[in-house]
């Protein structure tokens, strides 16, 4: 059976524009991307995806708005990681380079799809529009998707 581990990923949004990390070390290394990671076993999802996103860019947020759910295969690895993807346009402080990450803002029209990671392109179009979302993706090694699905989703969380 397959494990499934709980992951974090957080967007934050401000007018026309999107806070983006460019990631400097570990899985994701070298691609721009949200603020996110492990869910650890003491912490809901959500209080993880509040602290990551304070750890990796310095940011406190009192409300995150689930935006979707998206769990990624990764050929020969033994889990799937379940991602649970959170929005919000209301924050504290600056964005602060971390040791992880160092935050850029980018005009919703100039989002550096071809630096991040290749299925970023098929979902942040939900995630731009407002509409909640759900997928699966498959991957051969991290640049290669071998298949997807990808939907909306309609019902609350």
């Amino acid at each position: 059976m397959t494990k499934v581990k709980l992951y974090t990923l957080a967007l934050i949004r401000k007018e026309e524009r999107i806070l983006l990390g460019m990631k400097k070390r570990g899985f994701g290394a070298g691609r721009w991307n949200g603020f996110g990671g492990k869910v650890n076993n003491d912490e809901t999802i959500l209080q993880a995806a509040k602290r990551e996103l304070l750890e990796e860019s310095g940011l406190i947020v009192d409300e995150l708005k689930q935006a979707g759910i998206l769990k990624f295969e990764f050929l020969g690895e033994p889990e799937i990681m379940e991602v649970h993807v959170f929005t919000t346009n209301q924050f504290h402080g600056t964005p602060t380079e971390s040791e992880e990450m160092n935050p850029k803002w980018f005009p919703i029209s100039e989002v550096p799809f071809t630096e991040m990671w290749p299925d970023d392109i098929l979902w942040f179009p939900y995630l731009l529009k407002g509409q909640k979302f759900s997928g699966y993706f498959k991957f051969k090694g991290h640049s290669e998707i071998l298949g997807y699905t990808l939907e909306p989703v309609t019902s609350d969380w």
